[in-house]
């Protein structure tokens, strides 16, 4: 059975999820769509591509990655297919497989037919294709061509991987034991999480960030009393601060980009 997993910033409110899951499904009727997650804040697309690296390659090799986050709802930016590790990415060339790409290499991409398959003509169903909603009608139909073995001939043009669209990436910086980063996501719970590995750190290293201090690393949320913050390594393998039962992002009022300092300890 081929995986389609299926990353956008829909919400589950407007039907929108359905409309793109069952084109899938009368396309390629032996797929099974799997939900990533539909809740991206819209037109995030540094949130998508950190989602998209945690669980690209979770997944079996030949995996369809659906990624329909598309701020202006489809403009002059291209829709691709790309072959990276082994899987599959369908949706806008903006930068989402930026984080992804980091870690695995491109082996083939393709060029949708975005304009052609956006226009007034009529879709599979009769209907016409929406220019407005490229998921449903342009990225959705080529994951379903795609995973029921279609000829990436037939699918899109060659296109040179180099120039995929990637954003601006910053990195740590390591200078005499001092690490300076950022904070590249925070999630649901309100934890931060940073771009310093745990290579990075000694269990005795002091973070700063918001204005506050927090002595050590610790293994797990529950190694400090409730409503304390805590530093510790989380399951992407980064530095993460969080509040014990609380929200670390409104405690120290600190936004994706905040930039977060380790030290060693000194007497």
């Amino acid at each position: 059975m081929q995986l389609i997993t299926l990353l956008t910033d829909f919400g589950t409110a407007d039907g929108f999820v359905g409309e793109v899951k069952g084109e899938l499904l009368t396309r390629a009727p032996e797929a099974l769509p799997i939900d990533i997650g539909h809740d991206i804040p819209p037109g995030d697309i540094a949130a998508a591509s950190w989602a998209l690296e945690r669980i690209w390659d979770r997944f079996p090799e030949g995996t369809v990655h659906l990624v329909v986050v598309d701020p202006g709802g489809g403009g002059s930016r291209r829709g691709v297919i790309a072959r990276v590790g082994g899987r599959w990415y369908v949706g806008p060339d903006n930068g989402t497989l930026t984080r992804v790409l980091v870690h695995h290499t491109v082996e083939e991409v393709r060029v949708l037919e975005v304009e052609k398959d956006g226009g007034s003509k009529q879709g599979k169903n009769g209907r016409p294709v929406s220019r407005t909603f490229h998921g449903r009608d342009v990225f959705a139909p080529a994951a379903a061509r795609l995973a029921t073995g279609e000829s990436l001939a037939a699918l899109g043009t060659s296109a040179d991987p180099s120039q995929l669209v990637r954003y601006h990436l910053p990195r740590p910086v390591e200078h005499g034991g001092n690490v300076r980063g950022s904070v590249t996501h925070i999630d649901r719970f309100g934890n931060l999480v940073t771009d310093i590995p745990s290579r990075s750190l000694a269990p005795s290293a002091l973070v700063e960030i918001g204005g506050e201090v927090i002595s050590g690393v610790r293994s797990t949320y529950a190694s400090v009393e409730p409503g304390q913050l805590v530093a510790l390594v989380g399951s992407t393998g980064m530095l993460e601060i969080s509040v014990r039962d609380g929200n670390a992002a409104a405690r120290l009022a600190v936004e994706r980009g905040h930039t977060v300092h380790a030290r060693p300890e000194r007497d």
